[in-house]
C-alpha cells in the first residue's frame, strides 16, 4: 500500500507505508519517550552506531540523554514475555553524530522488534518485512543477510582468543582475505586452519548458488545445525519474486557479544551506505535481565535523502489576488471551486518575492480574471 505523497514530503509518505505494512502483519505501534537515563547508554555504548550521547540534567538532578538509539529502550522497558511474542513498531527520531557531518543530527528512523519466543517464523517474517521495506523505497535493492551463530563456529576453529576473535571479525566486515591470513600467521595459525573461514567469506551470492557450499562447509566442522537454521531463516522466500535480491554474505556482520543468529543490511542502488540493518539479539536481551530471544531492524530515512525526488517547481498552482474590496465570503467560495477541482490555491494580497506559482490571477468584485505571468 502506497501513500499519497503529493500532502506529505517523500520520507513522510515512505514512513507511513513502512507503518501500515508493519500494522498489517499485526505489529503494534510503541511509542516512547525522547530521553532515557544516561546509565542505560553508558552501560552498553558498544552496541550503539555511534558512542556520541547528548546528555542533561533533570531537575532532581539525575543525568538523562537524548536517545540515541530505540532498541535498547524498548527492552528495557519490556514487560515480561512468558511463551507469548511481542511484535512492535516504531518511528522515532534519535539523537547521535552523522558519519557524514561529524556533527550531532536529529535523524528519523522506522523499524520494528520481535521479541519473546521467537521462532524460525519469527526470523523469516522480519527478513520478510526487511525486504519489503527496502521495496517500499525504491524496486530494485539488495538485502545481505549472514549468520553469526554459523561465523562463530567457523572462528572458534580458529581461536577462542577475544582480542584475535575481534580483529578477524573486522576482516570479516571489510572483506579483507589477506587481514585474515596475516592475522593468523602473526599468531602462529596454521594457514589451512584459516583456510575454511576465507572459503565461507568467498561463498556469497544467492541463496539457491550458495547454500549447498555454505551447507558442505559447516558439515565439516560440525556445524550442520547452524547451517539447518540459516536455511530455515531463508526458506521463507522460496517460491517468490524477492528471493532474487536476497545475497547471502558473511562479511554482514555485528558485535558478537550482543548479536547472534541472523544479520542482515539492506542496500539500494545510488546510496552509498547501508539504508537498513537488523539482527537477531538475544544476547543483548540477556545482558538486560530478559530471559528472552529478540530479533528487529530498522530503516534509516536520512540516508534515502539521496533519492529524495526534487522539490515541486510550484509552491501552488494558482496564486488568486484580492484586495479590500474582496468580500470573505465570495472568495471563499472561489477559493473552494478550484481546490475542488484538484489545485492547490494560495490567497493573498500580493505575491511573496521568490514564490513560484503555475499561474495568477485577480480577484475583484466577484470576477476573477487572468494575470500576466511576469506581474
Amino acid at each position: 500500500m502506497k501513500i499519497d505523497s503529493q500532502i506529505l514530503d517523500p520520507a513522510e509518505a515512505l514512513g507511513c507505508t513502512l507503518r501500515a505494512l508493519y500494522r498489517a502483519h499485526g505489529y503494534v505501534h510503541y511509542r516512547m519517550s525522547k530521553f532515557e537515563e544516561y546509565d542505560l547508554y553508558s552501560r552498553n555504548k558498544d552496541f550503539l552506531v555511534s558512542d556520541g550521547v547528548i546528555t542533561f540534567t533533570d531537575t532532581d538532578g539525575k543525568l538523562l540523554a537524548l536517545k540515541p538509539d530505540v532498541t535498547l529502550s524498548i527492552i528495557k522497558n519490556s514487560r515480561p514475555l512468558g511463551d507469548g511474542v511481542r511484535k512492535l513498531y516504531y518511528n522515532e527520531n534519535v539523537y547521535r553524530v552523522s558519519k557524514g557531518t561529524n556533527a550531532f543530527r536529529e535523524i528519523p528512523q522506522v523499524g520494528l522488534e520481535c521479541l519473546g519466543a521467537v521462532d524460525d517464523y519469527c526470523v523469516g517474517e522480519v527478513l520478510w518485512l526487511a525486504a519489503e521495506s527496502l521495496r517500499a523505497c525504491a524496486p530494485q535493492f539488495v538485502l545481505e543477510v549472514s549468520h553469526l551463530g554459523l561465523l562463530k563456529r567457523f572462528l572458534e576453529t580458529i581461536t577462542d582468543d577475544p582480542a584475535l576473535t575481534a580483529a578477524l571479525l573486522q576482516c570479516i566486515g571489510e572483506k579483507n582475505l589477506h587481514g585474515i591470513t596475516a592475522l593468523c600467521c602473526a599468531n602462529g595459525i596454521p594457514d589451512a586452519t584459516a583456510e575454511p573461514l576465507r572459503t565461507l567469506l568467498r561463498t556469497d551470492g544467492s541463496a539457491a548458488q550458495t547454500l549447498p557450499a555454505v551447507e558442505a562447509l559447516a558439515e565439516d566442522i560440525g556445524a550442520g545445525a547452524e547451517a539447518a537454521a540459516f536455511r530455515r531463516a531463508l526458506s521463507i522466500f522460496d517460491g517468490y519474486e524477492l528471493q532474487s535480491q536476497i545475497c547471502i554474505d558473511f562479511s554482514a556482520v555485528s558485535d558478537l557479544r550482543y548479536y547472534n543468529g541472523v544479520v542482515f543490511k539492506g542496500f539500494l542502488p545510488g546510496v552509498p551506505e547501508r539504508v537498513l540493518t537488523g539482527g537477531q539479539y538475544d544476547r543483548l536481551m540477556q545482558r538486560l535481565g530478559h530471559a528472552a530471544k529478540a530479533i528487529g531492524f530498522a530503516v534509516y530515512l536520512d540516508a534515502l535523502e539521496r533519492l529524495t525526488p526534487a522539490d515541486a517547481p510550484y509552491d501552488a498552482d494558482l496564486l488568486l489576488l484580492y484586495d479590500d474590496s474582496a468580500d470573505p465570503a465570495a472568495l471563499r467560495a472561489c477559493i473552494a471551486g478550484y481546490i475542488a477541482e484538484g489545485q492547490t490555491v494560495c490567497a493573498a494580497r500580493a505575491a511573496v518575492p521568490g514564490a513560484r506559482y503555475r499561474s495568477k490571477l485577480q480577484f475583484r468584485n466577484g470576477e476573477v480574471t487572468a494575470v500576466d505571468a511576469d506581474a
